[in-house]
């Protein structure tokens, strides 16, 4: 088995743990490209990151299938409640939808081993996730103005390092909707974005030569593998977590790697 191969399944898990838990699945995918030293090319690298961005999007859909089920048969049979959480959900993807059609190249072009940019994103991912940790419980249910408001938090999470289930759960609980809901909202939000840019890579998959097909195929079927597995306990102990505010830890975590990553592009 080739390096590809083993470079693959350490960042398929590391997407997977990384996804649901707040420290920025992004940037610890940068980080770990850079400790493992791949070749691969800019676009190479981000066709892999939105395909485990998938596997653990499909995660998300295998953990949340009955909620997905209610909201879907809520919404065509009128029920008020379902309704409006589909529409807020809706809403929630504008911001980050906006940024991914009109800003594709400037994307990728931040998921090429800037270590600096992505230690500096952690530092703040741990500062969100202080205040976060520390706001009052409450019972409040997502609105419409909540939901533009975390879709913007989503949007700006696209830089990497930038925690995005830390971003929308924490700008959701400082918002002062309920944990529980703010973890479901958080990790269903997403999914529609995810699997929409699968799809245009797909297309830019089979747009490639046989032998550029077979190099990537075998990389991208193990990462996402990988990343499915491990996303699938990962989302789990995520919602748990939230229910009981523990994000004090992660915030730890990510002050200390951020703090760690900054130190290894300025000494290195």
């Amino acid at each position: 088995m080739n390096a590809d191969f083993w470079n693959a399944l350490i960042l398929g898990i590391i997407q997977g743990l990384t996804e649901f838990l707040p420290v920025s699945s992004s940037g610890h995918l940068e980080l770990g490209r850079t400790i493992l030293g791949t070749t691969w090319d800019t676009s190479s690298n981000m066709m892999f990151t939105v395909t485990v961005h998938g596997a653990t999007a499909l995660a998300t859909v295998v953990t949340f299938q009955k909620d997905i089920r209610n909201i879907i048969s809520g919404f065509f049979k009128g029920n008020t409640e379902e309704r409006r959480f589909a529409l807020a959900l809706l809403l929630s993807m504008v911001p980050a939808g906006i940024v991914g059609l009109f800003y594709n190249d400037v994307i990728e072009m931040l998921f090429a081993g800037n270590v600096l940019m992505v230690g500096i994103m952690l530092i703040i991912t741990g500062l969100l996730l202080f205040l976060a940790d520390r706001a009052k419980k409450t019972h409040k249910k997502v609105t419409y103005v909540d939901a533009l408001v975390i879709g913007i938090s989503q949007a700006i999470a696209i830089l990497p390092g930038i925690s995005r289930s830390g971003a929308t759960i924490s700008t959701s609980v400082l918002l002062g909707i309920d944990r529980e809901q703010a973890a479901r909202f958080s990790f269903l939000m997403v999914v529609p974005l995810i699997l929409g840019k699968m799809l245009m890579d797909t297309k830019e998959l089979f747009g490639m030569s046989q032998i550029e097909q077979d190099q990537h195929l075998m990389p991208l079927l193990v990462g996402f593998l990988a990343a499915f597995v491990t996303g699938l306990w990962a989302c789990k102990l995520m919602i748990s977590l939230v229910k009981r505010a523990k994000l004090s830890g992660f915030a730890i975590y990510c002050l200390a790697i951020g703090a760690l990553a900054g130190a290894w592009t300025l000494l290195g």
